[in-house]
C-alpha cells in the first residue's frame, strides 16, 4: 500500500504574486505537486494543509476520493475557501502521484482526453480607448478569438467610482465590437464590484450583441441577487471562480444563473470536486470557462480537467503578450505545459507534466506579504477589489 509519507508546503514569490505549492510524497518515493488558489491569504491555507497532514500521513495515497471526504468532513465547521483551497492542492498532488504510479497522464484518470488542445482567452486593460484597441489588435493578430477586458478606471489610484467607470467601460466595449466585428468573443471581468442596480444600468448602456459574457458583476454569496439581475439583462454571465464546493455552485447551475462556469480547480476542491461540478454543468448545457490565474501547477491541472470534460469553452491564460506577470518562470518550473500559440497542448506524459526546481525555490527570499488593493469609493467608503 503506497502510504502518504509527507505533505509539505512551499510558499514563494513568483512574478508579481506569491504561489503556495504543496508537495505530497509517498513512502516509496513518488511525489506529486498541487497548488492553492486562495491568493493573498496563503498563510492561512498553509496552516490548514498542516492540519490535514496531521491525520493524512499514513493514508493510502490511491484512495483520493476517500481522502477528499475525510479532509472535508473532519471538522465540525466544514467547508469554506481556506479549507477547500488546502484540500484542492492536496487532491491535485495525489492525482499527480497516481498518474506517475500508473504511467498515465492525469486526464486518463478522469476518463481520457476529449480534445487535443485547450483554447484560451487572454486579458488586457489600458488607460484610453486607443490604447485598449492597440492591445486588443495585438491579441487578435496573434490568433485569439476570445478576449476579456477589465473595467475602465480600474481603481489604480485607490478610488473606484462605479458610475464613472461604467460609462467609460461601455464606450470601450462598443469601440472594441465596432473594430473587431462579431467573430470575436468579447467579455469583461467586473471583479464583483457592483450592486444589482449598477450592474443592470451598465448592461443597459450596451447595444445588443456588444458583450458575449459578463464576469462576476456582483458578489456570489446571494444567489437571489443574481436571480434579480438575470431577469434584468440577456447578457450571458460567467460566474464561479470563488466557489469552494459543488454546493455553492448548485443554485447557479440549477437555476440558470450562469452560462459559463468559472470554477477554479485550485479553490473548489481539486479534481475530485471539479469533475462533479463539470458533470452537473453538462446536464444543464453550461460550459466550463475555468479560472486560471496562477502558476504552472494550476495551469496543468486546468488543462487535464479541460481535456477530460465534454462541456468546455475557453480557459483563462495569464501568458498572453499583453500581460507580463511572471507566474510561469522556467527557472523555477523547468518542466511545464507551455502556451503553444493560443492553446495549451494536452500532454501525454505521466502525471500532471510539471516539475519544480525545489532547490531554487527554497533559496528565494521569503515571500512578501501581498495585499490586494483596498479600494474605496469617492465618498471614502470601502468597496470590493
Amino acid at each position: 500500500m503506497p502510504k502518504i509519507a509527507s505533505i509539505e508546503t512551499l510558499l514563494a514569490r513568483v512574478g508579481i504574486r506569491n504561489q503556495l505549492l504543496v508537495k505530497v510524497t509517498t513512502e516509496d518515493g513518488l511525489y506529486g505537486w498541487g497548488e492553492s488558489g486562495l491568493s493573498c491569504r496563503e498563510g492561512a491555507v498553509a496552516a490548514a494543509v498542516d492540519h490535514f497532514a496531521a491525520f493524512l500521513i499514513g493514508k493510502d495515497s490511491r484512495q483520493i476520493g476517500r481522502i477528499w471526504q475525510e479532509a472535508y468532513r473532519s471538522q465540525y465547521f466544514e467547508g469554506g475557501r481556506v479549507l477547500t483551497a488546502a484540500i484542492s492542492a492536496i487532491d491535485i498532488a495525489l492525482h499527480d502521484i497516481l498518474g506517475k504510479r500508473l504511467g498515465v497522464p492525469v486526464h486518463q484518470l478522469l476518463g481520457g482526453k476529449q480534445r487535443d488542445e485547450i483554447p484560451t482567452f487572454p486579458s488586457c486593460q489600458a488607460g484610453t480607448v486607443d490604447q485598449l484597441l492597440d492591445k486588443a489588435r495585438t491579441l487578435v493578430d496573434a490568433g485569439w478569438d476570445c478576449l476579456r477586458i477589465y473595467p475602465g478606471d480600474h481603481g489604480d489610484d485607490g478610488v473606484y467610482d462605479p458610475r464613472r467607470s461604467l460609462g467609460q467601460t461601455a464606450n470601450e466595449l462598443i469601440a472594441l465590437r465596432e473594430a473587431f466585428g462579431r467573430d470575436l468573443c468579447l467579455g469583461i471581468d467586473i471583479h464583483h464590484r457592483l450592486s444589482v442596480a449598477e450592474a443592470a444600468s451598465f448592461c443597459a448602456m450596451l447595444p445588443p450583441g456588444t458583450l458575449d459574457f459578463l464576469e462576476e458583476p456582483i458578489r456570489c454569496q446571494t444567489p437571489k441577487a443574481y436571480r434579480t439581475l438575470r431577469s434584468m439583462t440577456t447578457i450571458p454571465f460567467a460566474i464561479g471562480e470563488e466557489f469552494s464546493s459543488k454546493w455553492e455552485a448548485a443554485p447557479y447551475i440549477e437555476e440558470g444563473l450562469t452560462q459559463y462556469m468559472r470554477l477554479d480547480i485550485c479553490n473548489i476542491g481539486g479534481f475530485t470536486e471539479a469533475m462533479k461540478v463539470a458533470g452537473w454543468c453538462e446536464t444543464h448545457y453550461v460550459d466550463l470557462m475555468p479560472h486560471n490565474p496562477l502558476g504552472p501547477v494550476c495551469t496543468a491541472a486546468t488543462v487535464h480537467m479541460a481535456a477530460a470534460v465534454p462541456n468546455f469553452s475557453w480557459t483563462e491564460t495569464r501568458q498572453g503578450p499583453t500581460e507580463s506577470l511572471g507566474f510561469h518562470d522556467p527557472e523555477l518550473f523547468p518542466v511545464q505545459i507551455p502556451l503553444d500559440g493560443i492553446t495549451y497542448r494536452v500532454p501525454d506524459g505521466p502525471g500532471l507534466g510539471v516539475e519544480v526546481d525545489e532547490e531554487k525555490i527554497r533559496k528565494l527570499p521569503q515571500p512578501e506579504h501581498v495585499e490586494p488593493p483596498h479600494l474605496k469609493r469617492p465618498d471614502g467608503s470601502v468597496t470590493n477589489w
